[in-house]
């Protein structure tokens, strides 16, 4: 069958698509020193510094699997804790300078490869597809842990 011929359903068309999103995020956070749950952390706190149970919920993590990806990035200089001023005993994470310029850059790196999968697609076609794509993810209530570039105040992440 070639190319043009083959029909995928959408459970195939979209687990094989997630499998080749994922390794061009994974190629972008090595181009950038990173592994692959540093830059999604960069990328959510490019919005605003969260506190430790919101981060978890987002990313995803178990409370010691977020605080060691915390600390490794602390330790790398991409993050610091900060005192949390609704709760003096809580702590929130925030980026670094350093990490608010690699965030960025991954950021957009990461964009570009992405964008780059749908280059065969009209332009027509590609707002179909993220019409059709956000009603998944937004139905799905996934966490934004990457977001378009024109949200937010600063480089989204």
């Amino acid at each position: 069958m070639g190319k043009a011929e083959e029909q995928m359903g959408v459970v195939t068309a979209l687990v094989r698509s997630s499998f080749l999103v994922d390794a061009e995020y994974a190629r972008s956070a090595r181009d950038h020193g990173l592994t692959e749950q540093q830059g999604q952390l960069l990328c959510v706190l490019m919005s605003q510094p969260y506190g430790m149970g919101e981060l978890g919920a987002v990313l995803g993590l178990a409370k010691s699997s977020l605080t060691g990806l915390v600390d490794r990035c602390a330790r790398n200089g991409l993050v610091h804790r900060e005192p949390d001023p609704r709760d003096g005993r809580a702590a929130r994470v925030a980026l670094t300078a350093r990490g608010a310029a690699v965030a960025e850059e991954f950021y957009a790196g990461t964009h570009r490869r992405i964008e780059r999968l749908t280059s065969g697609l009209t332009e027509d076609e590609r707002r179909t597809l993220a019409g059709l794509l956000g009603r998944v993810v937004l139905d799905n209530e996934v966490p934004i842990v990457f977001k378009e570039m024109d949200e937010g105040a600063a480089a989204p992440g």
